[in-house]
């Protein structure tokens, strides 16, 4: 078996720590978005009737609404979260779910700042358990912000335009559709649901750090970490297949054991609070009905294209992140 090496923390500031996050969110969402539609189609009661599989999803979307119907609301999370934010007051992928690249890297710069307060020396190895809880305090205060921008997203993808429709698309007119009808609070809905998903931040950064500890380490490894030891990235104490594999298990890991909360999101940002005889009030009214319409099943639907999607958009997350930090180290 062979030896788990320990890395030291990384002595890296927030604002790299920030920036190094932002492009890395950047990444991950080009390669990712059109998973995340397909996922939010799947998990809308009004229209997953529609497609038969993911790539039934993926032909349908493109034979009719093209290209850009699978990038459908993309500008919100990409680059008007700043403006949202102010908007209201106020992710996305959560970034295991290819957030907004702002949001991305406060989540990464918000982890680093967490798990640094736990410690009681600065070069002390942080256990996997600190690692934990760090990510899920990150994930729990990012859903302030993620839970607005989501709800744009998710309203915005679930529309579908039919010939002559004046149903607006562009995250602006939802913004002030929402804030007409429903206020400040409206942008908040599903905002339960939202932090008990995004807790699985912990689990999602906690197996991307066991993997690298736990990764077999050749001594040519073990010289080249020697010869970088003054590096803050992990790019240079660790080979690219162990940074893409790190990524891809900790997109999986963070996605497994909360996507039942993602499901219980999508629905409640789906619907109005006030439309009448609506089972989607609430978090736990839309766990009731949800399972007693279409039982245990309905909490994983749309499972099979996010972790598809997770596993190539969390390796480019990662190995972003450390090629950003490496470089300006």
């Amino acid at each position: 078996m062979p030896e788990v090496t320990e890395a030291k923390p990384r002595e890296i500031s927030a604002a790299l720590d920030f920036f190094a996050g932002t492009v890395a969110g950047m990444a991950a969402m080009v390669v990712g978005y059109p998973f995340d539609t397909v996922k939010v189609r799947f998990q809308n009661p009004q229209i997953a009737s529609r497609y038969r599989s993911t790539l039934h999803a993926f032909f349908t979307i493109i034979r009719e609404e093209r290209i850009r119907g699978l990038y459908r609301g993309i500008a919100a999370p990409l680059v008007r979260i700043p403006a949202t934010a102010h908007t209201q007051s106020t992710r996305g992928d959560s970034l295991f779910q290819a957030g907004a690249p702002p949001l991305n890297g406060l989540v990464f710069s918000t982890y680093r700042s967490l798990m640094r307060t736990q410690l009681d020396d600065e070069n002390a190895t942080p256990t996997l358990t600190q690692i934990h809880l760090a990510g899920a305090g990150s994930g729990v205060l990012s859903s302030l912000i993620t839970t607005p921008a989501e709800l744009i997203k998710i309203h915005q993808q679930s529309l579908i335009r039919s010939a002559g429709s004046a149903i607006p698309l562009r995250d602006r007119d939802v913004i002030l559709h929402i804030w007409r009808h429903h206020g400040i609070r409206g942008f908040y809905r599903g905002i339960t649901a939202t932090a008990l998903r995004d807790v699985g931040y912990g689990a999602y950064f906690a197996a991307y750090e066991a993997t690298l500890r736990y990764w077999p380490r050749s001594s040519r490894d073990g010289d080249h970490a020697s010869r970088e030891a003054g590096s803050d990235s992990a790019l240079a104490s660790h080979s690219l297949p162990a940074l893409l594999t790190a990524g891809g298990m900790a997109g999986i890991a963070g996605w497994v054991v909360t996507f039942p909360f993602d499901v219980v999101k999508t629905r409640i940002q789906s619907t109005a609070a006030a439309a009448p005889n609506n089972p989607y009030r609430t978090t736990w009214s839309t766990i009731v009905a949800s399972y007693r319409a279409e039982g245990a099943g309905v909490f994983f639907r749309g499972l099979a294209p996010t972790l598809i999607r997770a596993i190539p958009v969390n390796m480019v997350t990662f190995t972003t992140f450390e090629a950003v930090v490496h470089i300006f180290s």
